[in-house]
């Protein structure tokens, strides 16, 4: 089981300086009526969250449905077959309304919904069978407290915080402590033949960062004034240490140290995220857009030196290139400021190219904490809610290291000043900032917002919106634009060979040090995203983009000189987070005969 913050978090690699500085609060609605059609599917959509929410509440109150800000995730007997049965039960429901509906829009959801239901069934499915259910507890308590003490949330709903605290803990009527859950469903499994423990990596990870997710706990009641909570958090102490001690002891010693997943098991990973090829086609078409990506940068290399004065012996060693541009180092302390500088100038380009339709508002950014870091130790976005949303903006939260890395915990790769703008555009604009804001403001159905949400769905968008703008990026913007989009490459190979056995961790470690340029810090979190946090997650980005690309390119080649850049990003916008064949059908049923018609 994920915790939250990878689960919703759109990291730049899938998910806070308590002094920086808060998102401007919500003064108007900005959440449209929506058309009939949209208010009847958010109507049947209830089948399935109502379903689905009991058992993941935070998940769901992160998106802003209101009742379960109090609750935390079951564990309680059973729980994964109680699961079953409901989404079992909502699936079935979902169908019945599908044989009479007749509305395209309304039919779409509806299989939107169905597929989401099935998907659910299987991972339960397939967990159950291959892997024995350890939870990391205190990265689960510290998503859900800082999914809700956060400048997205509405005051009002922080205030909810400590009861979701005490239902961690078991203070609430009704609960038991979620450590203690947590060690139940552990050892009742214990014994059950081939069931592979967790890694050792993860569990290591997990002992080394109790404390730091116990203090950031800590400084979010604080930061957010939550009174009364100093008992809970005391408890809150104990409970953690008391279950890291019984990791320590019962867990640690039988953690595998082969980091392969079943292959069922991995290519389900694969298509819960949203890539729906064979593994082996994916690295065949990474390995291409590897090298010739890699033929770009060499090509551009000397002309970013040239440009930026640079003294490295090859001019067309672009690993040269990148670490010397590395150099232009920018604190800590003016990180947020110089973001901020490339943010204001990314929107007016935007709207001058005529790339895609840009909000007026100001986008949110700011530093990530200790806590938040050892949690989702990458550059990543959290969405605001997208129900109930009354003007609350989403974030770029920008890590300052990897505390997984140890020694090495110090990135260099996002705080010099190329580095700035490939990162606006994927996590702010035109990436993922406008993407949501999109889902909100143009009153998009809760199918094509939460139960569509994927990983290609949403950063195939992002890494798009990258492309979109490197045009008319300064050279060396593009060169880390395309170290990036090298980076995007090497993960969609690496990935399923690290899960497939067809290569090793210091191999892949190689790949991405010396052959695209990240720091040891980088490169330590990317390894164990493929292998311990989500793996198959990393291989979204390379597909998603590759399938808008191909979208793009047959509609180029449909419309001809009708073709209207604006008007076709703004139609994919429109569309929410449909699954790419749905996308294309959409651009190829509704965009392309209405362009014709112009």
């Amino acid at each position: 089981m994920k915790p939250l913050v990878l689960a919703v978090a759109l990291a730049l690699a899938a998910p806070l300086p308590l002094t920086a500085t808060a998102a401007a609060p919500a003064t108007t609605k900005t959440t449209p009526a929506a058309p009939a059609w949209v208010a009847r599917s958010n109507e049947l959509a209830q089948i399935l969250l109502q379903a689905q929410a009991p058992f993941q509440p935070e998940m769901t109150s992160f998106f802003g449905v209101p009742g379960y800000d109090d609750k935390a995730v079951d564990l309680g007997p059973d729980n994964a077959a109680r699961y079953r049965a409901a989404m079992n039960k909502a699936r079935d429901q979902l169908r019945e309304k599908l044989q009479v509906e007749r509305d395209p829009n309304l039919r779409q959801d509806l299989q939107i919904m169905i597929a989401a239901a099935e998907r659910n069934i299987e991972s339960s499915t397939l967990n159950e069978q291959h892997l024995m259910p350890w939870m990391d507890v205190p990265q689960t308590v510290f998503g859900g407290i800082n999914g809700l003490l956060s400048d997205q949330v509405p005051e009002a709903r922080r205030a909810k915080a400590l009861d979701r605290l005490k239902a961690y803990l078991g203070q609430a009527p009704g609960t038991q402590p979620l450590a203690t859950l947590a060690r139940q469903r552990y050892e009742e499994k214990s014994g059950t033949p081939n069931l592979l423990q967790p890694t050792k990596i993860e569990v290591e990870q997990a002992l080394a960062n109790v404390d730091t997710y116990i203090a950031g706990i800590g400084k979010l009641f604080a930061k957010y004034k939550i009174d009364g909570a100093d008992a809970s958090l005391a408890a809150l102490s104990t409970q953690m240490k008391d279950y890291i001690a019984w990791t320590s002891k019962e867990v640690l010693p039988k953690a595998r140290t082969d980091n392969r997943l079943p292959a069922e098991l991995y290519a389900f990973q694969l298509k819960e995220v949203g890539v729906d090829i064979d593994p082996a086609l994916l690295m065949q078409r990474a390995q291409l857009e590897y090298m010739e990506t890699r033929a770009m940068m060499r090509q551009l290399a000397p002309l970013v030196v040239q440009a930026k004065g640079l003294k490295v012996a090859d001019n067309t060693d672009y690993i040269a290139v990148i670490r010397a541009l590395k150099q232009d180092k920018i604190g800590n302390d003016q990180l947020e400021s110089h973001y901020r500088g490339v943010i204001d100038a990314i929107d007016p380009i935007i709207r001058k190219q005529g790339i895609v339709d840009v909000p007026q508002r100001p986008l949110q950014m700011r530093l990530g904490s200790e806590a938040e870091s050892a949690a989702s130790p990458a550059p990543h976005y959290l969405p605001a809610p997208l129900v109930g949303n009354t003007g609350q903006q989403g974030t770029f939260v920008l890590p300052l290291g990897n505390p997984a890395s140890g020694e090495k915990a110090q990135y260099d790769d996002f705080n010099f000043g190329s580095a700035a703008w490939t990162l606006s555009a994927h996590e702010g604009r035109p990436g993922h900032d406008l993407q949501f804001a999109a889902m909100v403001e143009r009153g998009i159905s809760l199918a094509r917002t939460m139960f569509a949400f994927n990983s290609v769905n949403v950063e195939g968008w992002a890494l798009y919106a990258e492309a979109e703008m490197v045009p008319f990026e300064p050279l060396d913007g593009q060169m880390i634009a395309l170290q990036f989009r090298l980076l995007r490459a090497a993960r969609a190979m690496l990935d399923p060979a690290l899960n497939l056995g067809q290569t090793d961790r210091e191999r892949a470690r190689k790949v991405l040090v010396e052959g695209v340029g990240l720091s040891e810090a980088m490169a330590t979190q990317e390894l164990d995203r493929y292998t311990v946090r989500s793996p198959g997650q990393a291989c979204s980005y390379f597909y998603g983009y590759t399938r808008i690309m191909e979208l793009r390119m047959q509609t180029e080649l449909a419309l001809g000189d009708k073709f209207d850049r604006l008007a076709f990003n703004n139609f994919l916008l429109d569309q929410g987070l449909l699954p790419p064949d749905q996308l294309a059908a959409a651009v190829n049923e509704v965009f392309v005969p209405a362009q014709r018609r112009k």
